[in-house]
């Protein structure tokens, strides 16, 4: 029961600090094009990790767990970061946020596939409430969206509960924070040549202040910070229950985008939320 509660709480914290993911992501799109920042937002996340570990003095990983340390690096550090980026071309922050409703239940299915959980039928029924309310939402195309963006979310959403499933798996074994700081760290050599590559012709003098920000956020908290809470709460509490608190976060974020970026919250997204919101209450309830 202390360890449900403890992984409760440090996955609501990771949801706090993930909820300003999309927003500081769509900052940062207004002046940096979607591979420089995913190799940028990498590449400072993993220099910050590989610093910690060698802080921490902590062991290598063995080759099995850097196998899978590499679909953790591939899924979150890379996969997720790029198609995200690459969506919020096309939609805004708030819309993107809704449907981030939908990754409790890619998470749900992962942690069945990866990690062999058995949630009741209860929860899957409460997960499938939330997620047909988001794409409820999104057949109405509220939020001025395109198809190539909706799918590019979608995808996005796939990659991530992979992922976040594969890596709650691996930090009953290694850890939490050491999970995503070797992850970030095997990304360094990649994220170094990509930011090479896309480098700016016209220099960095054309990046606004805001879009400045938008980096250092989701490097800092959205790259490393937040995961080690996410990894830490989806070990002790479960990955498909702990992974429910994901519903929260397009409820935060929708604020951050109306307060950050001035965009529109429509009455429709904020229904679609509430509907997700209490689709959490009934999948804690029965996980």
């Amino acid at each position: 029961m202390q360890n449900s509660f403890k992984g409760w709480g440090s996955g609501l914290m990771a949801v706090i600090v993930f909820s300003g993911s999309m927003p500081a992501t769509r900052l940062a799109v207004l002046g940096i094009s979607p591979l420089l920042l995913t190799c940028a937002r990498a590449l400072i996340a993993g220099l910050l990790a590989a610093l910690l570990l060698a802080a921490l003095r902590q062991p290598l990983p063995t080759g099995r767990q850097w196998q899978k340390l590499s679909v953790v690096a591939g899924c979150c550090v890379i996969g997720f970061p790029l198609l995200s980026a690459l969506a919020l071309q096309h939609m805004s922050s708030a819309r993107s946020l809704v449907f981030m409703g939908l990754l409790p239940l890619s998470t749900a299915i992962f942690g069945v596939i990866r990690a062999g959980e058995r949630p009741s039928p209860a929860f899957w029924i409460f997960a499938l409430i939330g997620a047909l309310a988001v794409g409820g939402f999104a057949l109405t195309n509220d939020g001025h969206s395109s198809a190539a963006g909706d799918g590019l979310m979608i995808l996005a959403i796939a990659v991530c509960g992979l992922g976040y499933a594969e890596g709650a798996v691996l930090t009953r074994e290694l850890g939490g924070w050491q999970v995503i700081s070797w992850a970030l760290a095997l990304c360094i050599p990649l994220a170094a040549l990509g930011a090479i590559q896309f480098w700016p012709q016209a220099g960095l003098g054309t990046i606004g202040t805001s879009s400045w920000l938008g980096l250092a956020y989701v490097s800092v908290f959205s790259m490393l910070v937040g995961f080690i809470f996410w990894y830490r709460g989806l070990s002790l509490g479960g990955i498909a229950r702990v992974g429910q608190l994901q519903l929260l976060q397009p409820f935060l974020g929708l604020g951050l985008a109306s307060v950050l970026l001035n965009e529109h919250v429509s009455s429709l997204m904020l229904a679609a939320t509430m509907v997700v919101i209490g689709s959490v209450a009934g999948a804690k309830r029965f996980a």
